[in-house]
């Protein structure tokens, strides 16, 4: 029987997840995707705490232009955060999602803003 495009999503993200953890020192960068948003956080797994997180529905993140630049906003927004929180590095998970387009775009748009993979 064929997974449906979630069951194979979910089936992805649980074998990321046995392997990406995050540490207050170096917590987890999550990517949420939707049809109309992006949303991106910083996660302690250790203490089970998000210490930063950014959406794409907040207010100043300049939302003009196609949903790869709205990513990429969101990616340097999050970084600027993440740098006044005292985090520099982070381990990228990617939620299941393949590592293209919008999700790329966030991950690109936070290195440029000084955040470390």
């Amino acid at each position: 029987m064929a997974l449906s495009k979630l069951e194979r999503r979910q089936r992805i993200k649980h074998r990321i997840r046995k392997i990406v953890s995050g540490t207050e020192a170096r917590p987890r960068l999550s990517v949420f995707r939707s049809n109309k948003g992006i949303d991106a956080q910083l996660i302690d797994d250790v203490n089970g705490k998000t210490l930063v997180a950014v959406s794409s529905r907040e207010k100043g993140i300049d939302t003009k232009g196609t949903k790869i630049e709205v990513a990429a906003n969101v990616g340097k927004a999050l970084a600027e955060k993440a740098t006044k929180a005292g985090i520099e590095s982070v381990a990228f998970d990617r939620n299941g999602y393949l590592y293209h387009g919008r999700v790329k775009a966030l991950a690109d748009g936070a290195r440029e803003a000084g955040l470390k993979f």
